[in-house]
């Protein structure tokens, strides 16, 4: 008998109605939905989320690159009046622009790229076998010695072609040779992101789950060891044909595997025949799929990404497309899409400007409803554990990507980054008291 099963039943002698064998029946009965609850939703596991994903062509990419993109960025912006200027056109009130800016500036010199992806798909396009062979090789020998000098992005990886007919082969072979080569020269890189794009159907999924199996027994991988992120570009992954949503079967048909959704603006719009003036990040067509995304992966653990915006910072439009995006930027976060895509140097001052800028207005209010939420103060707002879980996620994110600072939160809030990633992630820590702060600071210091 359970801990629950035996105080139920000892709830019979003092007066309660229903006796043990009811609550047998009821556990018995739901027994599968405890197991698809424990499978099926994990919840995040609080590690860092970027912020944004670039991509560049293969044949492109060299250890330097995110360096480059950095100064490129950094020249833009003086070109176009300096960080502060940029700041105000946006429209950033200069209180916030004043805490923004030198963080921002910082970012761009240390930090400029997240996540880097080498595109083997639509930045590449069919260069033949022989080609596209070398550049998967050489793009994994500069991937790992990117890595070994300590100027990689903290996360990598390439996307290969998709499965469908007429390039399979292709996308598959690109992605044996890309890890196979990244093993011979010293293994896979913590960051490893790989993307499986243009995908229609959770056949497709389960494919790349058994190439990524067999990638893990050919090599001698832990299992689970090669995760991949999916694409959501084609009306069919949202709506199958038999009126279901394929996209909110993908977590439970590769359990563990998916790393994160990613709406592709362009595809998808071009296939519901949008004309090409109107297709948008903010487009309803692209606000009912990202809609449905976000509901096919709560509490899966699986991540979401917003797509990108063509409209690109350089000559006679740079203003107008500073403008957009840093709009943009802010529109996806607040509807909960912490991560994006950027195609240009001259679009990161405005990706960490508007981030940067959304996750310092969250803060005050945010640190002062979680102090006052562990230390049970009164107050104007009675918040619940949910939202001192959402409090906790938003500046643990803007800790992350270095929109705030350590010293400041343990300042403003009372808890240290681990505490605060317990407190937005919970099941990180088996909880021992159901006192909120309790369930926070009872957690072993050597804890995951």
């Amino acid at each position: 008998m359970t801990g629950r099963q035996a105080q139920s039943a000892a709830g019979v002698a003092h007066g309660a109605s229903l006796g043990a064998d009811v609550l047998r029946d009821v556990e018995a009965r739901l027994l599968d939905t405890d197991e698809l609850l424990e499978r099926a939703y994990p919840g995040d596991d609080g590690t860092r989320q970027p912020v944004h994903t670039v991509y560049v062509p293969a044949d492109r990419f060299t250890p330097a690159l995110a360096a480059e993109w950095g100064e490129q960025a950094l020249a833009a912006v003086e070109a176009g009046g300096g960080l502060d200027g940029l700041a105000d056109r946006v429209g950033l009130p200069a209180d916030l622009a004043a805490a923004v800016v030198p963080r921002v500036a910082e970012k761009l010199r240390t930090e400029p790229i997240e996540d880097l992806r080498i595109d083997f798909e639509d930045g590449y396009g069919d260069r033949g076998d022989d080609t596209e062979d070398a550049d998967v090789r050489l793009a994994a020998e500069r991937v790992r010695r990117a890595v070994d000098e300590g100027t990689a992005p903290p996360f990598i990886g390439i996307r290969f072609k998709c499965f469908e007919r007429p390039t399979r082969a292709r996308g598959i072979r690109t992605l044996d040779l890309f890890v196979t080569r990244l093993i011979e020269k010293g293994g896979l890189p913590d960051g490893l992101v790989l993307t499986l794009p243009k995908v229609t159907t959770v056949a497709q999924v389960e494919a790349m789950v058994q190439l990524a199996e067999a990638l893990e027994q050919a090599h001698g991988l832990a299992p689970g060891r090669i995760r991949f992120e999916v694409q959501v570009e084609t009306p069919q992954l949202v709506l199958g044909a038999d009126g279901r949503s394929p996209v909110a079967q993908l977590p439970l048909a590769a359990p563990g595997r998916i790393s994160g959704l990613h709406y592709g603006t362009y595809d998808y719009s071009a296939s519901l025949q949008i004309a090409a003036g109107h297709q948008s990040m903010e487009h309803p067509v692209a606000d009912l799929a990202k809609g449905v995304m976000q509901l096919a992966v709560a509490g899966t653990g699986v991540r979401l990404s917003d797509g990108s915006t063509n409209i690109l910072p350089i000559g006679d439009r740079a203003e107008e497309a500073w403008a957009l995006h840093a709009r943009l930027v802010r529109r996806s976060l607040e509807r909960g899409y912490y991560q994006g895509w950027d195609l240009h140097p001259a679009q990161l001052p405005t990706r960490y400007l508007a981030t940067y800028a959304f996750y310092r207005d969250a803060y005050a209010p945010a640190a002062a409803r979680l102090r006052a939420y562990l230390e049970r103060t009164p107050g104007a707002v009675l918040d619940e554990p949910a939202t001192a879980r959402a409090l906790a996620d938003v500046v643990l994110r803007g800790l992350q990507c270095g929109a705030l600072t350590d010293a400041e939160v343990t300042a403003d809030t009372g808890v240290d980054r681990r505490t605060l990633t317990l407190l937005a992630h919970p099941r990180l820590a088996a909880p021992t008291s159901s006192s909120p702060s309790a369930t926070v600071h009872s957690t072993n210091e050597d804890q995951p």
